[in-house]
């Protein structure tokens, strides 16, 4: 990456917290941090998961493998562009939906409440062309 400061720039007057980036630094590999990691570093720390981002940014280090699906994978896209989506499953999205949006802590919702994987989530909207936004790290 040219600008090493990218990340962090979106967080101006942020500190980075040393006892956060320690824990972020334990699961880190190759200057990237999974989702489910950074997830795990949030309940373990008991902070919110939009912190943990942002510690992450300020980091400068890349966020990978999505859970819903939707970057971050060394072999590209893991959805699947074929899903079959269920009435309940598009009733539920067609309810969520604003400005053609979703956030990714309501399909984690629905994706829970309908017992479905969160992939199927990202791709059911991939297929309805309904963009996932905003995500609980702020990668997007």
């Amino acid at each position: 990456m040219k600008n090493r400061t990218y990340y962090a720039s979106k967080h101006k007057g942020q500190k980075l917290d040393e006892a956060v980036a320690e824990k972020i630094r334990a699961i880190a590999e190759n200057g990237r941090v999974t989702c489910a990691a950074a997830h795990l570093i949030s309940k373990k720390l008991n902070l919110p998961l939009s912190e943990i981002g942002i510690q992450i940014d300020l980091m400068e280090l890349r966020i990978n493998k999505c859970q819903l699906g939707l970057f971050g994978y060394p072999d590209g896209k893991k959805l699947d562009p074929d899903i079959e989506i269920s009435a309940e499953l598009d009733n539920q999205l067609d309810t969520s939906v604003a400005d053609g949006r979703i956030s990714c802590s309501d399909c984690w919702e629905i994706a829970e409440r309908m017992k479905i994987k969160r992939m199927d989530i990202g791709a059911a909207c991939e297929k309805k062309n309904i963009r996932i936004k905003p995500c609980q790290l702020g990668a997007f």
